[in-house]
């Protein structure tokens, strides 16, 4: 029997070499133990005559005789091997991998029975380099390369490769493994071995393990789990699987091309259930809920959607299971297809009901004379999650369970009624139970037949959720109530409008004819500065009703915000407030009222200080909302298109939830009396309103307040230039251009001008007459539109320009003018009106030529429009 038969190992003379140094070098300890012994008798010979010493010298040489013959026959080593290579050299021997320990050079240091078995060696001879067997097949000399750098790197590594005949066999008839083909499987491990003794030297040591059994086993469990997967997949059902949020992780190939899905293009969590399912099916899914710990399974009639939007009807096994906690697990489901021409037997008709019972819009559930709920469909599961479950309907739910305790006794009169078979039973306007901001109504129907079914019905109850109907409801009566309030603040303003001209230019009168020295002066200019203050009330009551004078202009916000930033940076001086300015990038331009905006933006950051008693911050915030961002912004009337957005915020005390639907009226203040008129946030509301944008407030007690305000992008128009008007164009550049004098330096003598002044208010017609005279002018006055074209007739049109009210009985303004351009088509007009000028303008013709002077006025600013529109071409 050879020595690898007998499951021996093969060491090089490295080792054997090293075995004779430990031999060696016992003998050599022991002669040094002899000559101890004859150097301790020379020593101590003169005392040989004690008894004692020579005792214990022959004691010595007692042991020392048995010790040198105890090592002589292997009894007793004086330096022995350590165990623990005897340990580490049998588990090598007797290890099932070939083991192959390697120098630095790649010579063979050691190799196991293993190794020589693998490789078809019978003797020490035999034994063969790893680089000379696998130096024979590229694909393993290519993996011994990889392994070898590797240890030169000092990392270690493996790596697996295929042989087309077996370690140790170059040529002769091919062979074949295991798995059926001619192909062997290796695996090469490679690490690194410290030297040890007087050999430091580093060792290579590799493992090479026979691989081929075991890829025949993953082999065949792969084409058996291939084999399954294609069952599965032709199924004639559908199948998929979902994790514990949803996400789809299979779904097989006869679902796929019922769905009209395309598998190639399906990654695992790329969908989820509900992107499967139609309608309210998955109210009936979510339905489906485990004890914890434990599964469920329960079958569900509902529609799939496929890719083309079209509804699949099925049958659905789905089996859900529960974590410990009680939180949602992984899903099976068994889909089963119900197609067309299954409705002519009982079963299919009513899974065809329950279809429909579960899409429709509405929550649906009967129930019986004592308000127990029989059966429920998906809407009403999901209109009413968190408050009721499908197990809750199961185990005798009351419907009690989904009133609101407000309304819960109209609900059972309700289900009296029906008990009674009552008709046109009135629906019932509730809160939803389980969240007091949702609404409801309730339509409860008697069950007039009964059936066989379910004999113990008595009423079936609809409900539909009408929350936005509400918010709508709310925000149309807000609209109503402000639309309502402000006709009647613009109607009161313009009478009030009237008396402040008179009064303005009564004074104005007065002033002229008295003395800064009179005893009268200082309570004229008192009547006067009163007076300017209640226009300035009235101006506000005009921007509220949307009816003041605008002069709209394109702006920059960021312009307009950042030169506004240092005159609120002064109103909050002195106090704990800060201000905080957040620029949007290229905002689009807006067209407004550039001073009315302004007083917007300082209306809103002084309400904002005044609600930080304690200090805080002001973020004024602007920032392009593109119309597809509208949409989450949640409110009903912001349309989608393009818009500016200028936010006004504070962390203040914010405003109450009772009073918010309040702060846009006129004369509704929360402050003290004396320190408000309460026109602030309603003249707010109105300039937004009037420039086309939307005004929306979000506050929240104790945190603050915020409002945002949104104004259309201006696009300007293109207008298209023809070659007449090019020409008109560069003509005009090349005439010298006649300068205005300012206002303060303009002659305002009237140089023999005459005016027809029309108004139907006596007192700001007699003052306004009285005023033109004394600058010079000869007018002529007139009650009315109607009186006016009688005055013009009789003075054969001999009038240079013609001031008018514009809202008049009998025939207004407007209405003079275009009945004046019939005869004198050149006339120069000034409407006056304590309106605003867009509000009549729109009704004249296009090519109409007037000015315009807002209510009240002074005898100034009467002089100035009269002379102006005299000078213009």
């Amino acid at each position: 029997m050879t020595k690898l038969q007998q499951g021996g190992n093969y060491e090089t003379p490295l080792v054997e070499r090293k075995t004779r140094g430990g031999t060696i070098l016992r003998i050599v300890l022991l002669a040094l133990v002899l000559l101890g012994v004859a150097v301790a008798f020379v020593v101590f010979q003169q005392a040989l005559d004690n008894e004692i010493v020579l005792g214990l010298l022959g004691i010595l040489a007692m042991v020392g005789i048995f010790f040198l013959v105890s090592s002589m026959i292997g009894l007793v080593e004086v330096m022995p091997q350590s165990r623990s290579d005897d340990l580490a050299r049998a588990f090598l021997a007797g290890h099932p991998d070939g083991i192959l320990i390697t120098d630095i050079k790649g010579r063979i240091v050691y190799a196991n029975a293993a190794y020589g078995r693998m490789t078809g060696a019978t003797k020490k001879s035999d034994i063969q380099s790893l680089e000379t067997l696998l130096s024979k097949s590229r694909e393993s000399n290519e993996a011994l390369y990889r392994l070898t750098s590797a240890l030169r790197e000092g990392r270690e590594g493996h790596e697996e490769f295929r042989l087309l005949q077996p370690l140790g066999r170059s040529t002769g008839t091919a062979v074949v493994g295991e798995n059926g083909a001619g192909a062997f499987w290796y695996r090469l491990k490679a690490g690194l071995l410290a030297g040890s003794g007087n050999n430091k030297a580093q060792l290579d040591i590799w493992q090479i393990t026979d691989t081929t059994s075991e890829r025949s086993d993953q082999e065949r469990f792969f084409r058996e789990l291939q084999n399954a997967i294609d069952y599965l997949d032709h199924a004639p059902v559908g199948f998929f699987s979902a994790g514990k949020k949803g996400e789809i992780f299979y779904l097989n190939a006869t679902l796929a091309e019922w769905l009209g899905l395309d598998l190639t293009k399906f990654s695992p969590g790329s969908m989820t259930i509900d992107d499967l399912v139609a309608g309210e099916g998955m109210a009936l899914i979510q339905s489906v809920q485990p004890a914890p710990g434990l599964k469920r399974t329960e079958t569900l009639d509902l529609d799939l959607r496929r890719a083309n939007g079209q509804s699949l009807p099925v049958r659905l096994v789905h089996s859900v299971s529960s974590m410990r906690d009680g939180a949602p697990g992984e899903s099976r489901s068994v889909v089963i297809n119900r197609p067309h021409g299954e409705d002519t037997d009982q079963s299919a008709s009513a899974m065809r009901f329950t279809r429909f019972f579960n899409n429709t819009p509405m929550a649906i559930a009967s129930v019986d004379g004592e308000g127990r709920i029989l059966r429920i469909n998906a809407p009403f599961l999901r209109l009413f999650a968190g408050v009721l479950t499908r197990d809750d309907v199961e185990s005798g739910a009351s419907l009690e369970r989904i009133a609101h305790e407000t309304t819960r006794d109209q609900l059972m009169a309700a289900l009296a009624a029906a008990r009674d078979r009552q008709g046109d039973i009135t629906p019932i306007d509730s809160r939803h139970p389980g969240d007091e901001t949702r609404y409801l109504r309730f339509y409860v129907n008697a069950v007039i037949d009964e059936s066989d079914e379910a004999p113990e019905e008595a009423a079936i109850i609809y409900s539909v959720e009408t929350t936005e109907q509400k918010a709508l409801e709310t925000q149309m009566a807000q609209t109503q109530k402000l639309n309502a309030v402000g006709t009647l603040a613009g109607g009161i303003a313009h009478d009030f409008n009237n008396v402040l001209t008179a009064i303005l230019l009564s004074s104005d009168h007065l002033l002229l004819q008295a003395r800064p020295s009179d005893a009268s002066f200082a309570d004229l200019m008192e009547i006067k500065r009163n007076a300017n203050r209640a226009a300035v009330l009235v101006r506000q009551l005009l921007a509220f009703s949307r009816k003041q004078t605008m002069r709209p202009a394109v702006l920059n916000l960021t312009d307009v915000v950042g030169d506004l930033r240092m005159l609120v940076d002064r109103l909050i001086s002195g106090t704990n407030v800060k201000l905080d300015v957040d620029y949007g990038r290229d905002l689009w331009p807006v067209r407004t009222d550039l001073s009315q905006f302004e007083q917007v933006l300082i209306n809103l950051c002084v309400n904002a200080r005044d609600a930080m008693p304690q200090g805080g911050t002001i973020l004024i915030k602007t920032r392009n909302v593109t119309a597809e961002e509208t949409s989450s912004f949640h409110q009903a009337d912001l349309p989608a298109e393009d818009l500016v957005m200028v936010e006004v915020a504070d962390s203040g005390t914010g405003i109450p939830p009772e009073i918010m639907d309040k702060i846009f009226e006129p004369f509704f203040t929360t402050k003290e009396v004396g320190k408000g008129t309460g026109l602030g946030l309603s003249m707010v509301y109105g300039i937004i309103k009037q420039s086309g944008g939307y005004i929306y407030p979000e506050s929240e007690v104790g945190r603050g307040t915020s409002f945002r305000l949104f104004l259309p992008r201006h696009i300007p128009e293109i207008p298209v230039i023809t070659p007449e008007a090019a020409e008109a164009a560069a003509l005009a550049a090349a005439q010298p251009v006649a300068l205005k004098a300012p206002a303060e330096d303009m002659d305002l003598t009237g140089k023999s001008a005459v005016v027809l002044l029309v108004e139907d208010e006596e007192a700001v017609r007699r003052g306004g007459k009285r005023m033109l005279e004394t600058r010079g002018y000869t007018v002529h006055e007139a009650g009315s539109g109607v009186e006016a074209l009688d005055i013009m007739d009789e003075l054969e049109g001999k009038v240079d320009i013609v001031v008018s009210d514009v809202v008049m009985p009998e025939m207004d303004g407007p209405t003079l003018l275009t009945e004046l351009r019939k005869s004198y088509p050149d006339l120069k007009f000034i409407f006056v009106s304590g309106y605003a000028e867009d509000a009549f303008a729109r009704n004249l013709p296009a090519d109409a030529k007037f000015g315009f002077l807002p209510k009240p006025f002074s005898l100034k600013q009467l002089a100035v429009a009269v002379r102006e529109m005299l000078d213009s071409d």
